[in-house]
C-alpha cells in the first residue's frame, strides 16, 4: 500500500501549489474590473500581478490559510457526495447507537501514538452520549506491522469482535506480527478463520476503499482524522473538542430539518 500513501502525499503537494496559484487569482481578480469580459492592458496587468507577488512574499501566512480552505473544502465535499460509504461500517468495526443522530468516523492506524491517545476520549464519548455512533475505518500507513494489525481487525470485524481487538492491539503498543498474533491467541475467537480473512478479498478491499476515501477528503492523509457530520478534525484534538464537533453536527442536522 505504500505507493498509494507516495501517491496520495504528491497528490496533496500538487494540492498546495494550486491552491497558491489560486491565492495569486483571486488577488488579481479582487482588483480588476468584476465584468470578466473586460480587458487589462498588459503594462497594468504586469504591474498588478508584481503588487500581488510582493504582498504574497511579504505575507506568505496566506498561503497555509488557502491550504486549509481548501482542504476543508475538499473534506465537505467528500462528505456529502460519499456519506454514505464513510458512515457505513465494515461488519463490527463501529460502536454506539446502531441509528445515532451523529456518526463519528475514525481513520485510525494502530502504530499512531496521537490514534492511541485519543482512545480514552472516544470511549468517554460513547459513555457519555448515548445517541452517538463511532465507525471506525483503517488506514495503515505506518508501515508493515500497521497493515498487519489493520488486517486482524477487518478479519475479528467479520466475527463481531472488532471492538476487543481494537482496545487489546492498542494497549499491546506498536504493533508488529508477534503482537498481532498474540493479541489474536488471547481473544474468544476462530483463529483459524481469522487468519484466512486477514488475507480476503473482502479485507484488501476494505483496506483500499479506506485509503481512497481519506485522500479525497485529506491527500496528506493525517492520522487519526475524525469526519463528524462534514467537520474534519486531524489528531488527537481531545474530548472537549470532538464533543463541540458532536454538538456543532446536531445543530447544522435541526437546522436544515
Amino acid at each position: 500500500m505504500s505507493n498509494g500513501i507516495d501517491m496520495l502525499k504528491h497528490r496533496w503537494i500538487i494540492a498546495a501549489a494550486t491552491a497558491t496559484v489560486a491565492v495569486v487569482g483571486v488577488a488579481l481578480a479582487t482588483t480588476m474590473d468584476k465584468d470578466p469580459a473586460s480587458s487589462v492592458p498588459a503594462k497594468d496587468r504586469a504591474q498588478i500581478e508584481a503588487v500581488v507577488r510582493d504582498y504574497i512574499l511579504t505575507h506568505p501566512e496566506i498561503i497555509p490559510e488557502a491550504v486549509n480552505r481548501l482542504r476543508e473544502k475538499q473534506a465537505n465535499q467528500t462528505y456529502q457526495s460519499d456519506r454514505s460509504a464513510l458512515e457505513a461500517p465494515f461488519a463490527s468495526a463501529w460502536a454506539g447507537a446502531a441509528k445515532g443522530d451523529v456518526t463519528m468516523v475514525m481513520f485510525s492506524d494502530y502504530a499512531c501514538g496521537y490514534c492511541r491517545a485519543s482512545l480514552p476520549a472516544v470511549q468517554q464519548l460513547l459513555k457519555d452520549d448515548p445517541a452517538l455512533k463511532v465507525v471506525w475505518r483503517e488506514i495503515p500507513i505506518l508501515g508493515p506491522g500497521s497493515e498487519t494489525a489493520a488486517r486482524a481487525a477487518l478479519a475479528v470485524a467479520q466475527q463481531g469482535a472488532f471492538l476487543d481487538f481494537h482496545t487489546r492491539m492498542f494497549a499491546a503498543g506498536r504493533p508488529d506480527d508477534a503482537k498481532v498474533n498474540a493479541v489474536l491467541r488471547a481473544m474468544k475467537i476462530d483463529l483459524p478463520r481469522a487468519q484466512r480473512d486477514m488475507k480476503s478479498a473482502a479485507t484488501t478491499q476494505e483496506l483500499q476503499t479506506n485509503m481512497d476515501l481519506v485522500g479525497r477528503i485529506d491527500e496528506s492523509v493525517a492520522t487519526p482524522t475524525f469526519v463528524i457530520g462534514g467537520q474534519t478534525l486531524r489528531g488527537a484534538v481531545g474530548y472537549d473538542a470532538l464533543k463541540q464537533a458532536i454538538a456543532d453536527a446536531r445543530k447544522r442536522a435541526k437546522a436544515t430539518a
